[in-house]
């Protein structure tokens, strides 16, 4: 444990050593909130020209709520960054990973964004139809893709499919043939690389789930039966996903370097050329002081030197890249507003101590502190507060110990009963890994513009869950 600045008479002071103390506990920390955040006149947290006061009296908490312009912002920035580092190449391609967060209308603001979309099941495929997505710029990923959700695929002519396994192959030929269709595939190649994130997310090693493996010989296996089948299969590319919350590019240059290395050996030993290398995405944000991330400029211009410099090595043509970020762009645009209930004040021995601080909410919204060992921070929404700052765990109102949302944050001391707390980054693997645990019903999302308030997902009631209770 590590004493603050101010000294040990301040404060319960059980903060971890990353945490600093806060000169103003009231102040938002830059780069962690959406850009049109800030403090109101009256004190209370404004998002979108709208007032958390506001939201809570007319959409109730906890909600998710997500700022229009900082999502579609941030997706305009990865398009035009990456499209002008590869300018030069051979052109780039953004894809947005619907899987950090997705629903009708995100889809139909990527799609007027110009960017693409990427879905890993039947149900995101079903959201991106209904939003009228053009499906020449889907991407179908999934390591256990049914029959049914490859024929609807094929149905719906999704631009992409990525093929996950030696025994996919044979399943999406067969399916091919029988719909009539040629669909263009990418093989998802596992270089063996080591992403330094939570091993939950770290998707390129060789001891998991994903990918086809390169080390064993069997991704140029591979290689040879999607050729030996072209006339069920057009052989686009390969795909190469490092893993999530990775904050540099040396994990991407390792895996091009190894990826490229297998586009070589396909020119020479199958006489076949690659046109399009998707190198994944997993790009960082910040969630509290611990985390640097870079901007998509560096990350394009990182990125685009690497992949120059390989093929050149390499005396191979540069293949047209495609790039998948999702939490990048819906994590940081969206926070989730709670309304505290009960508050503690649990003695630790000393004269140490933690106030808990439980809300409306809790793993139902959030699972990613209890998942991913995820860290969080918050900030009294409601209005300013000259109290002393104090460490608090927020935590939610589930029959579970490891019901935390935010392990270590500094709020205001006097924060109580009836206080809006809100909670930053929680746009990306939020909502999306949400669940009625306890039967608690989801919360809303909602966008806010220009002073408005639009429900993208209503709130579940007791009758959504009471309706699917067959007995």
């Amino acid at each position: 444990m590590r004493a603050h600045e101010a000294g040990a008479l301040h404060g319960n002071d059980i903060a971890p050593t990353w945490l600093p103390y806060p000169q103003d506990v009231n102040a938002l920390l830059p780069g962690l909130w959406s850009q049109t955040t800030a403090r109101g006149a009256d004190g209370a947290l404004e998002v979108g020209g709208v007032s958390a006061l506001r939201i809570a009296e007319e959409v109730g908490t906890p909600a998710f709520v997500l700022d229009e312009d900082d999502m579609r912002t941030r997706a305009l920035r990865f398009r035009e960054a990456f499209t002008e580092a590869f300018r030069p190449l051979s052109g780039a391609d953004i894809y947005y990973a619907g899987k950090s967060f997705l629903c009708v209308a995100v889809a139909r603001w990527m799609e007027e964004d110009g960017l693409g979309l990427d879905v890993c099941t039947g149900g995101e495929l079903a959201v991106a139809l209904r939003a009228g997505f053009p499906p020449e710029r889907l991407a179908l990923h999934g390591n256990n893709k049914s029959d049914a959700e490859i024929r609807r695929a094929l149905e719906a002519g999704v631009g992409r499919i990525v093929i996950d396994s030696l025994e996919e192959i044979d399943q999406l030929a067969r399916l091919a043939r029988e719909s009539g269709a040629r669909p263009a595939v990418m093989l998802r190649i596992t270089t063996g690389v080591e992403a330094h994130t939570h091993e939950f997310i770290a998707t390129s090693h060789e001891d998991q789930k994903f990918g086809i493996s390169l080390a064993s010989g069997d991704a140029l296996e591979a290689l040879r039966r999607v050729l030996a089948q072209e006339d069920a299969l057009e052989l686009l590319g390969l795909h190469s996903h490092i893993g999530s919350q990775i904050f540099d590019t040396g994990g991407f240059e390792v895996a091009a370097r190894r990826i490229l290395g297998l586009v070589a050996q396909v020119r020479d030993e199958l006489g076949a050329t690659i046109t399009h290398l998707d190198l994944g995405g997993g790009f960082g944000v910040m969630y509290n002081t611990q985390h640097t991330p870079q901007t998509p400029e560096a990350l394009a211009t990182g990125i685009s030197t690497i992949i120059e410099k390989g093929c050149l090595d390499l005396e191979i043509e540069i293949p047209r890249v495609a790039f998948e970020p999702g939490r990048a762009i819906a994590g940081p645009s969206t926070q989730t507003l709670y309304t505290v209930g009960t508050v503690k004040d649990v003695q630790l021995g000393g004269q140490q101590h933690r106030l808990y601080v439980a809300v409306d909410g809790g793993m139902s919204d959030n699972i990613r502190t209890a998942l991913y060992d995820a860290d969080y921070s918050t900030l009294l929404a409601s209005r300013v507060s000259d109290a002393q700052p104090q460490v608090v765990r927020v935590v939610g109102k589930h029959c579970e110990s490891g019901d935390i949302i935010v392990k270590d944050e500094y709020l205001p001391g006097d924060v109580g009963r009836g206080d809006l707390i809100s909670v930053p980054v929680t746009g990306a693997y939020c909502y999306s890994l949400a669940s009625n645990y306890n039967h608690v019903p989801r919360p809303p999302v909602v966008a806010v513009k220009d002073g408005r308030i639009t429900t993208l997902l209503r709130r579940e009631t007791e009758e959504d869950l009471l309706g699917l209770d067959a007995g």
